[in-house]
């Protein structure tokens, strides 16, 4: 059979949730173009219910995530990085339609992702000499601030940064323990639905990192004001959309990021881990030794 009378097989993208690929509840779609406006597939349009179910997901996920080794962290993230960098092509093409890039100035920009991935798999077993350790006290005891995760982490991508932006958002997430619910760019959510199925076949246990695509501002209200979510990235959310989930966000008291002025290709440091930690101090008496009053 002659080439010219194949059919083509397009990709059916679906939603990444508790890691399994489900459509929408609701069944509804929508169309995403490239930068010129060619047709390039369709969306699962996410609904309430997916945000919901996404939550119920990632709040599973954490008790074993959290408990698990910042070192297996590491492995697990790092993990992730090898299949990233194999399906490297995928991306670069993904990218290229989804931001209008040649597919040399795409490669630069996957080539980056893949980077930053691993540099936060890096940072796993580090973060925690950086932000805690031993505080001076007045008084025979240890003091020692640890950090530990907040928990569920609501993340709304970055809009115009499909592929770099979006790692650059979501691994110092779970890099520190948290587990994520993340809305993908609405306009370009291709390669945040193709990194679902890296995430799938790596390491990284299903509800740890859920992907939704579709609305921000239909999805973003519900899980602002989510009991269950314990904070909130606004790094893709519009001025006035940001706005309204921060105020939202302040019934339960959760961390919020708000969006700014960031140029994810720059070196990140490490607010973006520590926007989503909380501190653990504990006290211990050191006891005294012998009469003479020493202690250790």
């Amino acid at each position: 059979m002659s080439d010219t009378t194949r059919l083509g097989v397009f990709k059916t993208y679906k939603l990444y949730v508790g890691g399994k690929f489900p459509r929408s509840e609701s069944g509804r779609v929508y169309e995403v173009s490239d930068s010129k406006g060619k047709w390039l597939a369709n969306a699962p349009l996410s609904s309430r219910k997916d945000a919901r179910d996404a939550v119920v997901a990632a709040r599973k996920a954490f008790g074993g995530w959290a408990g698990a080794t910042a070192y297996n962290r590491g492995q697990i993230l790092y993990r992730v990085a090898e299949m990233l960098e194999g399906r490297r092509d995928q991306f670069v093409r993904e990218v290229a339609d989804a931001e209008g890039l040649s597919k040399s100035k795409a490669a630069v920009v996957v080539d980056a992702a893949i980077d930053r991935w691993v540099w936060y798999a890096g940072w796993t077993d580090k973060i925690a000499q950086v932000v805690g350790g031993a505080n001076p006290v007045a008084g025979p005891y240890f003091n020692l601030s640890t950090p530990e995760p907040t928990g569920v982490v609501t993340v709304v991508a970055p809009q115009d940064s499909s592929f770099l932006g979006l790692v650059s958002v979501i691994a110092p997430v779970i890099a520190t323990g948290n587990t994520a619910v993340v809305i993908a760019s609405e306009k370009s959510p291709l390669p945040a639905l193709s990194l679902g199925e890296v995430l799938a076949t790596s390491d990284l246990p299903g509800g740890v990192v859920n992907i939704l695509s579709g609305k921000a501002s239909e999805m973003g209200p519900h899980l602002a004001a989510h009991q269950d979510v314990n904070a909130i990235d606004l790094t893709g959310a519009g001025t006035d959309l940001a706005r309204d989930l921060e105020i939202a966000a302040a019934d339960n008291l959760k961390r919020v990021l708000r969006p700014r002025t960031e140029d994810f290709a720059e070196s990140p440091g490490t607010d973006r881990m520590t926007a989503f930690l909380e501190t653990k101090t504990v006290w211990h008496p050191t006891g005294s030794l012998g009469a003479s009053g020493s202690s250790y």
